[in-house]
C-alpha cells in the first residue's frame, strides 16, 4: 500500500479523471444523500412492527445512524477519490477485496430497482392513479418503463442529473411532511384510534424483525463519494452534507411511522401499501377534494421512488465502472466514461439489464402475488448491501490507524478512540443485520420466540433461502471470475504498462 497517493491535492491518475466534471457543490451532496437515503418503499415495511418500531427507529437513529455518519463524513472528507468505498477498500484490503465489496454494493440497486420499488411504484399506480392488474401486460410494461426512465435519468451528465436527485429530495421532504401533519389534523378531528392497540415497549422478537430493515433506511450516506472527483469542494462540503441529511432522514423516518401508527392501527399497516394506504385515511379530512389530492400525492410517491432509484444508479454505478476501469472487474471496457456525458454509460446499461432480469424473476417467485414478492425481494437487496459494510468499514479502520499521514479537515470526536468506538458499534450493528436479513427466524429461536416463516414472508424458508442465499452465491461467483478474468487481462496487458489509479496499490 503506496502512501503517495493524494487527497488534497490533484485529483488521482486514474484512465477516466479527463472526463470527470467537477459539478456537486454542498447543496447537491446534501440533496443526493437525501434522495438516496430516504425510502419510501421502507416507510410502511418499517411501521409493520407496530409501535416499537418507533421505539427502535430512535434507538438506531442514536446509536446506529449517528457513529456512521461521523465515520463517513471524516473518511469521505479524507479520501475524495471517485469511486468512494472502492477506493477505500482497496487502499486497506486490496483490490480483489474492492472489486467483490464493490459488486456486492452495486448490485443492491437494480435488485432494489427492478424489484421492491418497482413493485411498489405498480401497486401505488394501479391503486390510486390508473387500474394496472396484476401480471398484466400493462403491468410489465409499467415496470420495465419505470426501470429503464431511472436508468436514462443516471445515463445523463451529473451537471444535468444532480436536479433530477434535488427534485426527488424535494418531494420527498414535502410529500412526509404534508402526509404528517394531515395526519396530526386528522387525529385532531377524529381521534389517534391507531395508539389504542399499540405498544411502544421494545421487544426482542421487534428487534430481531426490525434491524435488518431498519439499517437498509439508514445506510448510504457515504454514496456521494463515488463521485468524489465531481465535486468542488468535498474535504469541507462533505462533512456539512452528512450532518444535515442525517438529521432530515431520521426525522423523514421516525415522524411519518408515528403518524401512521397513530391513525391506522398496527394490524393493518402493510409493507407495500402502509403510506398510501395511510394517505387515503388521512386525507378524507380535506373533503371533496381528497380524490384528487390523494392522486397528485400517488404520482409525487411513484416519482420520488423512480428518482430514489436514479440517485443510487448515478452513485452505485460510478463505484462499479471505477472498479472495472481500475482492472478489478472483468474488462475495463465495462469502466469506460462517456466523454461528453461524463457517465459511465456501459455500466448504466448493466444495472438496467439486471434490475429487468431480477423484475422478471422476482414476478415468477410467488405467481404474481405483489405483496409477498415486495417483501422477499427488499430483503435481498438488504442482504447484498449489508454484506458490503463487512468489509467497507473495518477499512475505514485501517486507513484510520494506518494513515495517520493522510490530512482530515473533520474528526469524529475523541480521535482514534472516538473512532474506532463508532467503528465497533456499526459493525455490531451490521453483523446483527446481516445474519437476520440472511437466516430470518434463527435468532428467534434461539431465544425461545415463536416464527411461522410462511406467515411472516408468504413463502417457505426452501423458497426464501433458495433466492436469498442463491442471489448471494451466484453474486461471489461472478465476482471471484470477475477478479481472474480482470487478473488475467492486466497479465497480459502488463507489459505495455497499463496500469489503474496511482498509488491505491
Amino acid at each position: 500500500m503506496s502512501s503517495n497517493l493524494s487527497t488534497t491535492g490533484p485529483r488521482a491518475f486514474h484512465p477516466v479523471a479527463d472526463v470527470l466534471q467537477r459539478s456537486l457543490r454542498r447543496f447537491d451532496i446534501t440533496a443526493m444523500a437525501i434522495a438516496a437515503v430516504i425510502s419510501f418503499d421502507t416507510v410502511g415495511q418499517i411501521a409493520t412492527g407496530g409501535g416499537e418500531a418507533a421505539t427502535w427507529t430512535a434507538v438506531i437513529a442514536l446509536f446506529f445512524l449517528i457513529p456512521y455518519a461521523l465515520l463517513f463524513a471524516e473518511t469521505g472528507a479524507a479520501f475524495p477519490q471517485e469511486g468512494g468505498p472502492y477506493v477505500w477498500v482497496k487502499l486497506a484490503l486490496g483490490r480483489p477485496a474492492a472489486a467483490l465489496t464493490t459488486l456486492m454494493y452495486w448490485v443492491t440497486n437494480p435488485i432494489w430497482l427492478g424489484g421492491s420499488l418497482a413493485f411498489l411504484a405498480a401497486e401505488t399506480w394501479d391503486g390510486f392513479v390508473f387500474h394496472l392488474g396484476s401480471g398484466t401486460v400493462a403491468d410489465y410494461t409499467f415496470k420495465l418503463l419505470f426501470v429503464w426512465i431511472a436508468i436514462v435519468t443516471a445515463v445523463v451528465s451529473l451537471r444535468h442529473g444532480k436536479w433530477i436527485s434535488t427534485a426527488g429530495a424535494a418531494i420527498k421532504v414535502l410529500a412526509l411532511a404534508v402526509f404528517t401533519l394531515t395526519a396530526v389534523f386528522y387525529g385532531v378531528r377524529h381521534g389517534f384510534h391507531g395508539l389504542a392497540d399499540t405498544s411502544f415497549a421494545p421487544t426482542t422478537a421487534g428487534f430481531l424483525a426490525l434491524v435488518p430493515i431498519l439499517l437498509f433506511s439508514f445506510v448510504g450516506f457515504e454514496a456521494p463519494n463515488a463521485a468524489g472527483e465531481e465535486m468542488h469542494d468535498p474535504q469541507r462540503d462533505v462533512p456539512t452534507a452528512l450532518g444535515r441529511s442525517a438529521t432530515v432522514a431520521a426525522c423523514c423516518y421516525l415522524l411519518p411511522v408515528l403518524a401512521l401508527l397513530a391513525v391506522v392501527p398496527a394490524h393493518q399497516v402493510t409493507g407495500i401499501g402502509g403510506f398510501m394506504d395511510g394517505a387515503r385515511l388521512v386525507f378524507s379530512v380535506y373533503g371533496g377534494a381528497a380524490d384528487p389530492l390523494l392522486k397528485i400525492t400517488a404520482v409525487m410517491f411513484v416519482l420520488a421512488l423512480l428518482t430514489q432509484g436514479s440517485a443510487w444508479m448515478i452513485v452505485s454505478d460510478r463505484m462499479q465502472a471505477m472498479a472495472a476501469a481500475d482492472g478489478g472487474f472483468f474488462t475495463r471496457a465495462l469502466g469506460t466514461f462517456h466523454p461528453r456525458l461524463g457517465t459511465p454509460v456501459r455500466t448504466n446499461l448493466l444495472s438496467g439489464a439486471v434490475a429487468t432480469v431480477f423484475m422478471l424473476a422476482a414476478m415468477r417467485l410467488a405467481n404474481g402475488d405483489a405483496a409477498d414478492v415486495f417483501a422477499v425481494v427488499l430483503t435481498v437487496a438488504v442482504t447484498t448491501l449489508l454484506l458490503s459494510y463487512l468489509a467497507i468499514i473495518p477499512a475505514l479502520v485501517l486507513l484510520r490507524t494506518h494513515r495517520p499521514d493522510v490530512p482530515r479537515p473533520y474528526h469524529v470526536p475523541f480521535g482514534t478512540r472516538g473512532f474506532l468506538l463508532c467503528a465497533g458499534l456499526v459493525y455490531a450493528w451490521i453483523l446483527i443485520g446481516s445474519w437476520s436479513a440472511l437466516f430470518p427466524g434463527v435468532l428467534e429461536q434461539l431465544f425461545g420466540i415463536d416464527y411461522a416463516f410462511h406467515d411472516v414472508w408468504g413463502v417457505s424458508r426452501a423458497s426464501f433461502e433458495a433466492f436469498t442465499l442463491g442471489t448471494v452465491a451466484a453474486l461471489l461467483i461472478v465476482g471471484v471470475i470477475g477478479v481472474a478474468v480482470a487478473r488475467r487481462r492486466d497479465a497480459v496487458r502488463g507489459a505495455a504498462g497499463e496500469g489503474g489509479f496511482q498509488g491505491a496499490e
